[in-house]
């Protein structure tokens, strides 16, 4: 196997090696973005003996897993197939020829943050910036001091500029990332940068890098929702939702990989429709979704299992979920079907606890209390969940936005209801203090 450019990414290349000090390169999936900063740092770590960079994402198993034991050993392989390194899995560190260190590090690892925030490095590279917080960036950014020498063959020495890569498949243009590298301006204040010609952005997409990904990967995506089209082939920033309950960046940034945690509770929500057994074409879908609630006190969307199909077939689908996730408990919206949604679970598996849920309030309300624990990572997604997700994205402050009915949102909604009842009680307000109402007698009583 043998390093070759493409077109596009020799122009990236040529931005990668230009003064900016921040360079981001930014678009669609496969299209080369952590290989070429990869590849940058590592001739950075080659130049400039006993020099430290590091590789962060928001989660170490995740940048252990795609750059690591991945992207990085590939990039040795195939660009620099003489160099001498070696790594140390344990201590998620590699080591170039020279002496320089290439460091792999999760912000999500608070023992980890800590012994990076003890070091300083002349690269920081933040992979998959879009998941990492403002606040993340600037604190790594304090360590962005290491001051060494690099030897170029022919030239004097001279002392290696700190920089800092970022990479992403675009978010929505609320995103720091889109404020800082696109629109140049202070991500909290809205100012204009007073240094923006240190700020350098280069788009590049999976059609930019053919000669190095399967030839099939474009209809891959070709096949997905309109959204993860723009964000994964096209490489667009999304337009920002005004009051957007949900957002990409959050149901990714804690996405769950790996093993799961015993859970305390498993709930089945069932959100019903009008759909038939048979002519049910032009029905909404029956939301089915499952979610356990683990002893780490987080909640896992486990499994989507919404049907467009009549009581028969639903009612099947839901105890079976039930069965197959040893659940605790369905419970099923009746404002549209009544006693017929547990009459239709008993039906099916006799004696299922089921707990019947009311609306009593409208759907973006009920929504409003959940997505505060997606912000606070308290709700993982294990697996990707496209359609579900599109339905939850389309939420706002002003309701929902979305095509149809959103059925699979609202099942989530219910199951998560069910597991945080603390949080989405209606509030209730104290009663107003009493008044004492004066006298209108103008004196005292004689006898």
């Amino acid at each position: 196997m043998t390093f070759q450019f493409t077109p596009k990414q020799i122009e990236a290349q040529a931005i990668l090696a230009g003064p900016a000090k921040h360079l981001m390169l930014f678009g669609g999936s496969r299209s080369g973005k952590t290989f070429l900063l990869t590849r940058n740092l590592v001739m950075r770590g080659l130049k400039a003996k006993n020099s430290r960079h590091i590789i962060l994402r928001q989660r170490f198993n995740a940048v252990r897993a795609a750059v690591m034991m991945d992207t990085f050993p590939k990039v040795m392989r195939v660009a620099f197939p003489g160099v001498k390194w070696d790594m140390n899995k344990q201590e998620g560190l590699a080591y170039l020829d020279g002496d320089s260190e290439v460091w792999f590090g999760g912000l999500d690892d608070d023992k980890r943050v800590e012994k990076i925030l003890g070091t300083e490095f002349v690269t920081i590279y933040l992979n998959e910036c879009s998941q990492i917080s403002y606040d993340s960036r600037n604190v790594a950014l304090t360590r962005l001091a290491q001051q060494v020498e690099q030897l170029v063959p022919g030239q004097a020495s001279s002392v290696l500029t700190p920089r800092a890569y970022y990479d992403e498949n675009p978010p929505s243009k609320a995103h720091w990332t889109y404020k800082l590298f696109v629109q140049r301006v202070d991500p909290e204040t809205s100012e204009a940068l007073k240094d923006p010609h240190n700020y350098q952005a280069f788009k590049i997409n999976p059609e930019d890098n053919t000669a190095n990904i399967a030839s099939d990967y474009l209809e891959t995506l070709e096949g997905m929702a309109a959204r993860h089209r723009k964000r994964f082939r096209d490489g667009d920033f999304a337009d920002a939702t005004p009051g957007a309950l949900f957002s990409d960046e959050v149901i990714e940034k804690y996405r769950h990989e790996g093993e799961l945690p015993d859970f305390v509770r498993v709930v089945v929500a069932v959100d019903p429709s009008g759909a038939g057994d048979t002519d049910n074409a032009d029905n909404d879908a029956i939301g089915i979704v499952v979610v356990g609630l683990g002893v780490d006190g987080i909640a896992y969307l486990l499994e989507d299992c919404t049907v467009k199909a009549g009581p028969a077939t639903w009612g099947r689908v839901a105890t079976t979920a039930f069965d197959r996730h040893q659940a605790n408990l369905i419970v099923g919206e009746v404002n549209y079907g009544g006693a017929m949604v547990q009459f239709t679970i008993q039906a099916s598996r006799p004696r299922t606890p089921f707990k019947m849920v009311t609306a009593t309030r409208g759907k973006h309300v009920r929504a409003d209390p959940i997505s505060v624990l997606y912000e606070q990572g308290k709700v993982r997604h294990v697996g990707r969940f496209v359609e579900l997700e599109n339905e939850l994205t389309a939420f706002n402050t002003a309701g929902y936005t979305g095509e149809g009915s959103p059925n699979r949102a609202d099942a989530a909604i219910w199951a998560l209801s069910e597991l945080f009842p603390g949080i989405v009680k209606p509030r209730t307000e104290p009663p107003p203090p009493k008044v004492p109402i004066p006298s209108t007698r103008t004196g005292f009583n004689r006898r």
